[in-house]
């Protein structure tokens, strides 16, 4: 009985100690001071197209989808929404009457989200529903889809293989993490035929996407120091994808180039990130953890240059498009950086919420920014 107390005990010491690591990194009041925003010339001009409103968030992240001229959206109250993504005007909203806790996915003429309570819902582009699905437990990422396939994964380490027509179950892959990790929104992504997944202690996993089979396993950081907190080396943000190599970065780790082939890696270098990487045109763009935005060499990961003025900010994914690189902040600000060398372009606020961690592309010139309060904006840059 005095051994279980003190494992009960000790259990309960890591999980305070995680949840408030994990809303220390990733909510809504920083652990530092943001730097006060500086004043430059504006080089282009930014503006809102048309804005939407859902319900807040709460602690979940949504990121918005942009899918054959719609955008998808979806918050914590269970609310789903599909917008026209020229005008704003809204095609439909159906509520799963669900907490949602990750979404949207977009694919195979489904719409997906997943719920706190581990369950996958999903419906078809007009907004009927058609099935459901359990998990073993909260799904904080969106589902994807892949030929046939709805791949979902849960928040205790497991993905599954779904089968898209009625949310049985193909396969399901499961693994078994550090003592201490972060709770975070990182999902999948597949390609090629292949899932590729970051998980605690800095590992990189790719698994077959017909049977979820593990093809290999690759290191991108090593977790290090003397504390458990000191060793978290979490990838908590989405690996991606480009030519022969899978990149991705860890908290208080590395950015890595990973052979698809093999899993052996190619290169890396010190860079540590919650939010991850982007890429357009051969470069990797990425926002430190404590607010450098990067942009580096996709085959070297050399840096073509540093912008270190939006510290604590608690940036999003950046957001490559065209000549500008967009990131969001804790304070509503979308931030544009000339792509040649990351100074800044232009800047608009769109409410005092922060924006979610990633935006999407609406066209080569505009996107779709999710804020926590629920706003949903079009935003356009030229």
């Amino acid at each position: 009985m005095a051994l279980s107390l003190l494992l009960l005990s000790a259990c309960s010491v890591i999980g305070d100690v995680k949840d408030n690591l994990t809303d220390t990194l990733f909510g809504r009041v920083p652990a530092d001071a943001p730097d006060p925003l500086v004043e430059f010339k504006s080089v282009n001009a930014s503006k809102v197209l048309w804005q939407a409103k859902l319900s807040e968030s709460e602690d979940f992240d949504f990121a918005p989808v942009v899918d054959a001229g719609y955008v998808y959206a979806a918050s914590s109250k269970g609310e789903i929404a599909k917008i026209d993504a020229v005008s704003g005007k809204q095609e439909w909203r159906v509520n799963s009457a669900e907490v949602l806790s990750g979404g949207v996915g977009v694919g195979g003429s489904l719409v997906m989200v997943g719920t706190q309570k581990g369950w996958v819902y999903a419906y078809d582009i007009a907004g009927k529903f058609l099935w459901k699905a359990k998990l073993s437990s909260e799904v904080l990422s969106a589902p994807k889809y892949f030929d046939g396939l709805v791949i979902a994964r849960s928040g205790d380490n497991h993905i599954y293989g779904l089968n898209a027509n009625d949310g049985t179950r193909k396969w399901v892959y499961d693994r078994t993490g550090p003592a201490l990790t972060l709770r975070s929104s990182v999902g999948v992504i597949v390609d090629g035929g292949a899932v590729y997944a970051g998980f605690g202690g800095g590992k990189l996993v790719a698994l077959r996407a017909d049977n979820g089979k593990m093809l290999w396993e690759a290191s991108v950081a090593q977790p290090k120091g003397v504390t458990e907190i000191e060793r978290i080396a979490d990838i908590t943000s989405l690996p991606v994808v480009e030519g022969p190599l899978v990149y991705a970065v860890a908290y208080q780790g590395k950015i890595a180039a990973v052979d698809r082939m093999s899993g052996r890696i190619v290169w890396n270098r010190d860079i540590s990130s919650l939010t991850g990487l982007s890429m357009e045109d051969g470069r990797i763009y990425l926002a430190h953890a404590a607010g450098a935005v990067y942009a580096l060499d996709y085959t070297t990961g050399k840096s073509f240059w540093r912008q270190a003025v939006l510290k604590n900010r608690k940036l999003t994914l950046p957001l490559a498009m065209g000549g500008l690189v967009a990131v969001g902040d804790l304070d509503g600000y979308v931030h544009f950086l000339n792509r040649d060398d990351g100074a800044l372009a232009s800047r608009l606020q769109v409410g005092s919420s922060a924006v979610m961690p990633k935006m999407a592309l609406l066209s080569s010139n505009s996107l779709i920014a999710q804020t926590r309060d629920g706003g949903l904006y079009a935003i356009q840059v030229k």
